[in-house]
């Protein structure tokens, strides 16, 4: 079993930056992809971006370029990096954990954090 917790989140103006942590606990390392996805009020969740289980990094166009996906060398902790926020970032952001080398899919992410709310005002 792998325990993740989200942590970060806030109220931010657009333009503002913000970073996510992701704690993890448990069976961890980079046996794992660890995905970021958000959940709008009235949307379904989405894919964010992900760290492969080679720390390779993958994102969605809508943040292509404004956030960035790390790990610490402990592989203990994955980061999002948000910078440039615009206000339709407003979301529950969610970090997750798959036992596939990547994958967008939300489906194949097995462990899920309790999310963490990121709104940004205009």
């Amino acid at each position: 079993q792998v325990q993740l917790v989200e942590s970060g989140g806030g109220l931010v103006q657009a333009g503002g930056s913000l970073r996510l942590s992701c704690a993890a606990s448990g069976r961890t390392g980079s046996r794992y992809a660890m995905g970021w996805f958000r959940q709008a009020p009235g949307k379904e969740r989405e894919f964010v971006g992900a760290i492969t289980r080679g720390d390779d990094t993958v994102y969605a166009d809508s943040v292509k370029g404004r956030f960035t996906i790390s790990r610490d060398n402990a592989k203990i902790t994955v980061y999002l990096q948000m910078n440039s926020l615009k206000p339709e970032d407003t979301a529950v952001y969610y970090c997750a954990a798959s036992d596939y080398y990547y994958t967008s899919i939300e489906a194949k992410y097995a462990y899920w954090g309790q999310g963490t709310q990121v709104t940004v005002s205009s």
